[in-house]
């Protein structure tokens, strides 16, 4: 594979934040059809990393190349993003089809309006992310792991060659987990879209991940989860002593400092 192949390809890339250095000398060149799990501690800088690939956010040092051109303030409409799971307001009265609909016309300028084949694109989107029985209610009133799947929709719109997943599962149940991963999974391997998903948890994904990138302690980790996920790695990672545990087909992180007290315990056992 050529790099001009590939979705994503960050090259020597460093960002610091408050005088602070997250992360230095990043190169890392997504396939098509790959799946990476960005993994680490609050304030690691997972979200800032998807920032700089969407342009909101300028790299300390070195490049980002997204579809064949270099990132750019004004973006590109072939990169999807899924935001964190945010409950919409109980008021808000755009049904679930609406929010669908700004995925496909809501680039337009001034008022969009319906062009021919909008309506069968919305529904079709609609029926892939499993949304079509809750299709026009209003969306405040949808739970957390259905107004998910319409983002999903929302995201997958003009068929993204480069999908960006900002914790996608936090507070969904499990099955609502599974059902956003098939949804991811399932457009990546048939659009060859290269996904890069931050998670506060492997688990959900692990089934589907080829590669993880562990950011930590100003620095990283990239390679396959045996690569990664081990307990030698991470302590090195850290600086700190760090075990993975596996139990009942699940990985459970012990002993990873957290940047985020108030989430410290929560974390070490979510992390991976």
């Amino acid at each position: 594979m050529t790099t001009g192949d590939s979705p994503l390809v960050i090259a020597s890339a460093a960002l610091e934040r408050g005088g602070r250095e997250l992360w230095s000398g990043l190169d890392l060149t997504v396939a098509p059809g790959e799946l990476i799990a960005v993994l680490g501690p609050s304030g690691a800088g997972k979200t800032t990393l998807l920032r700089a690939i969407l342009g909101l956010d300028r790299l300390s040092s070195g490049s980002i190349t997204a579809l064949g051109a270099p990132v750019t303030r004004a973006g590109n409409r072939r990169i999807g993003y899924i935001p964190q799971q945010r409950p919409l307001p109980r008021d808000t009265s755009m049904r679930g089809r609406d929010l669908i609909s700004l995925g496909v016309d809501g680039h337009r300028f001034g008022f969009p309006l319906p062009r021919r084949g909008d309506r069968e694109r919305v529904d079709a989107l609609l029926a892939a992310v499993g949304a079509e029985a809750f299709a026009d209610r209003p969306v405040g009133l949808l739970s957390g792991g259905e107004q998910q799947r319409l983002r999903v929709g929302q995201a997958l719109a003009d068929d993204p060659r480069l999908l960006l997943c900002d914790e996608p599962l936090t507070s969904l149940d499990l099955a609502n987990q599974q059902a956003v991963v098939g949804l991811i999974d399932r457009h990546r391997r048939e659009s060859g879209a290269g996904v890069l998903l931050v998670t506060h948890d492997i688990n959900p994904v692990l089934d589907a991940v080829d590669r993880i990138l562990y950011i930590a302690g100003g620095t990283f980790m990239l390679g396959t989860p045996d690569e990664v996920l081990d307990s030698r790695v991470l302590s090195d990672l850290y600086g700190a002593p760090v075990h993975v545990l596996r139990a009942g087909g699940r990985l459970v992180v012990v002993g990873a400092p957290d940047a985020d007290a108030a989430h410290h315990h929560h974390d070490d056992e979510a992390h991976a």
